[in-house]
């Protein structure tokens, strides 16, 4: 329950570093008491002035303090329950006007409440059954904790009977405690240690003291062994003990330590985690950026592309009424009158019939006739005089196929010198170069023979299928192209001529 609070009535008692309100904070040593539900009794022993007393009234003002409303001088997890009554027989009342002794005196005030005292009462006691004969005084003590027991009141009594020690080891709901003694410099620590009996330590104080060895020595023969072993053994718990507590002391401080490391680990690794964070972001904003950039680029390639490609349409547009200027003296009437505008139809039409690589066809975007150089998907490409064009097949009439061509003999002259190298439209290479299955090696060794066929055959352009797959065929092919002298310009087919897996190559004019 809460200090001065709850419903907890005559409950359990922590005290947790509480110190004496009197005494000089500068010296006074803090106490821990912490009992359990089940412990009622704690009998505190030890060698005189060494803070039994000073116990038993830190408790007694800490409980008065508490259901005072006043605050009270203990660490924080501290709790003390509401007792309805406290009692208390602390010090020496012996009288002579009364003829009381220091044990009537004592006895009378127990009396006085001894049947007062319930589940909800806190009795503090010092000094009990002192006064008279020990043994008489002992089993008197051990009889008056025996009725407090049976009433389930809190009760702290301060002895220096052995037989208590033995009655709170052996008894339901008792508890011994002790308090320190240097016996080294002969001072009383003050610390309060629960359950551990207290030692006399008179044999240790005699010798320091100065006591003649031999007395010391005499008294301790009439000493019973069994007593001596006992006191050596509770010795030896008292150094375990120590050990114990220093190296419960050391744990903590170690598990401090640790924690704190960890502390640090976890916030350098979040610091860690905020840079990844920001050094993502801003490399996220500086791909945008560059694909923003590339985009803007690409778009300019297109649109420069576009514009090529019209001139060259217009080029071609040029040529073609160029020749037609030339041959127009030689025309037929009707030809003439056609150019001139008279509305007369296209001569000599067969819409039914398959263009094919080799025919002679009537291009209409140019109003020429022109023979089919290749055919890729729905468009074709062109030979239009001395230049090169592509055309939708919808956009070609069919005119003529080509004639069968006779064999010729290998020494049949053909006014050509020897030596001399002549391209015919019957062996001028295909338009498209189809590379995939090869090895790079092998596809280079094509390809160069290729586009040196396609230069010498004044084609304006040709491609090259790699296809796409893992792009190393591809990146070998534009390599290889870029240094190619008779190369001008390389770029991807357009979305209809297979994209990223075919390459148009661009030659120079010849």
């Amino acid at each position: 329950p809460p200090l001065g609070g709850g419903d907890d009535r005559g409950g359990p008692i922590a005290l947790k570093q509480a110190r004496h309100p009197l005494i000089d904070s500068s010296t006074v040593v803090p106490l821990d008491i912490v009992l359990d539900e089940d412990t009622r009794i704690v009998v505190i022993t030890g060698p005189n002035t060494g803070g039994k007393t000073v116990a038993l009234k830190t408790v007694g003002l800490m409980a008065s303090m508490a259901q005072c409303g006043m605050h009270v001088p203990a660490a924080e997890g501290s709790a003390l329950a509401i007792f309805d009554q406290i009692f208390a027989d602390i010090g020496d009342e012996q009288s002579i006007e009364q003829s009381l002794s220091t044990f009537s005196s004592h006895l009378t005030n127990i009396k006085s409440f001894l049947d007062e005292v319930d589940d909800r009462s806190l009795v503090l006691l010092d000094e009990l059954g002192a006064g008279t004969d020990p043994a008489e005084g002992s089993a008197l003590a051990r009889a008056m904790l025996d009725h407090l027991r049976a009433r389930q009141a809190v009760t702290f009594v301060a002895t220096h009977y052995p037989e208590l020690k033995v009655w709170a080891h052996h008894t339901p709901g008792a508890v011994n405690a002790s308090v320190e003694f240097d016996a080294e410099t002969l001072r009383p620590t003050y610390k309060l240690t629960v359950g551990l009996p207290g030692r006399s330590n008179a044999f240790a104080i005699a010798t320091r003291l100065g006591l003649p060895g031999e007395i010391v020595s005499r008294a301790r023969s009439m000493v019973a062994e069994g007593d001596l072993k006992a006191e050596d053994l509770l010795a030896d718990i008292h150094r375990q003990r120590e050990l114990a507590e220093s190296a419960r002391r050391a744990a903590e401080a170690a598990r401090a330590e640790a924690e704190r490391q960890a502390r640090e680990l976890r916030d350098r690794l979040a610091k860690i985690e905020d840079e990844r964070a920001a050094i993502l972001d801003r490399a996220r904003d500086d791909a945008a950026q560059q694909l923003a950039a590339l985009s803007e680029e690409v778009d300019a390639l297109r649109k420069g592309l576009s514009a090529a490609q019209q001139a060259e349409l217009e080029a071609v547009r040029a040529r073609a009424a160029e020749l037609e200027a030339k041959i127009e003296p030689e025309r037929p009437p009707v030809l003439v009158a056609q150019r001139r505008g008279a509305p007369i139809a296209a001569p000599g039409v067969e819409p039914s019939h398959a263009i094919r690589v080799g025919d002679t066809v009537w291009v209409r975007p140019v109003n020429a006739t022109g023979e089919v150089l290749s055919i890729a998907g729905r468009e074709a490409e062109l030979g239009v005089g001395a230049a090169r064009m592509r055309a939708k097949l919808a956009d070609l009439e069919w005119r003529s196929s080509p004639a069968p061509r006779a064999a010729k003999s290998p020494t049949e002259g053909s006014g050509e010198r020897a030596g001399q190298t002549t391209v015919h439209l019957s062996t001028r290479p295909k338009l498209d170069l189809d590379l995939r299955g090869l090895r790079a090696d092998e596809a280079i060794r094509e390809l160069e023979k290729h586009v040196e066929a396609a230069y010498l055959a004044g084609m304006p352009f040709t491609r090259i299928i790699h296809g796409k797959g893992t792009g190393s065929l591809r990146k070998a092919v534009r390599e290889a192209l870029r240094d190619n002298p008779v190369v001008s310009a390389i770029e991807s087919g357009q979305e209809g001529e297979g994209g990223d897996g075919v390459t148009i190559v661009r030659l120079v004019e010849g």
